[in-house]
């Protein structure tokens, strides 16, 4: 077996610091980046959520970045913060605006800054697309998802069958090489893909699959 090469720590601090500084989503305030064994830690703080996110979106994209700790804290300034009910109706908004998410079987709850999801949809999918919806919004320090994903009266096979089908159908992928585990709703992942583009269409594939409650991945890249 050919053993590659990895990316030396020191090359994936200056990729993720180069990246970061290119990304024009990311404010710089303050923020640092530790890297070990190919994981990255980021620390610092940001004015935004959106920011927060930009920054690991930025990191991950680096080759030979294996994982991301995002221990950045957001601090909006003064002139910016809004008051909690009024980032509650700008959430609202946002999940009425968002097509996929079932707004009527979501609750929102907004406390210092921080929004709580809450109720019952009907796939994976609508659960992140629902905290997509909120977590950019101005004001917002942190989202805590605890949407659940209602059963689905179809069997553990009936399920399997329909995940691979649809990873079946995904272009420029190394899908077939990825294994499926399915127990309680619980769907696990695992094995390697050539890049985080690949990664990501595969578990966007599987969050749409009825039946999955949960996704659980192991899945990693190969940047040879």
């Amino acid at each position: 077996m050919v053993q590659t090469s990895r990316k030396p720590d020191t090359t994936i601090h200056r990729d993720v610091l180069t990246e970061i500084s290119w990304d024009t989503r990311v404010e710089e305030i303050d923020v640092g980046v530790e890297v070990h064994d190919g994981i990255v830690t980021l620390t610092g703080t940001v004015s935004s959520l959106a920011n927060r996110i930009a920054a690991q979106e930025a990191a991950f994209r680096v080759a030979g970045v294996r994982a991301v700790a995002n221990d950045i804290e957001v601090r909006p300034p003064s002139s910016t913060k809004r008051t909690d009910t009024e980032i509650a109706a700008a959430a609202r908004l946002a999940l009425e605006e968002e097509l996929l998410v079932p707004v009527g079987r979501i609750h929102t709850t907004v406390s210092h800054g921080v929004i709580l999801l809450q109720g019952e949809v009907e796939y994976w999918a609508q659960r992140e697309a629902a905290e997509e919806a909120v977590q950019r919004l101005g004001g917002v320090l942190k989202v805590t998802n605890e949407l659940r994903v209602r059963p689905h009266e179809v069997t553990p096979h009936a399920v399997e069958q329909a995940i691979r089908a649809a990873l079946a159908r995904l272009a420029a992928t190394e899908a077939h090489g990825i294994t499926i585990a399915l127990e309680d709703g619980v769907v696990r992942l695992s094995g390697r893909v050539r890049s985080l583009a690949e990664k990501r269409a595969i578990l966007a594939a599987v969050s749409h699959a009825p039946g999955v409650q949960s996704i659980r991945e192991e899945i990693g890249i190969d940047f040879s």
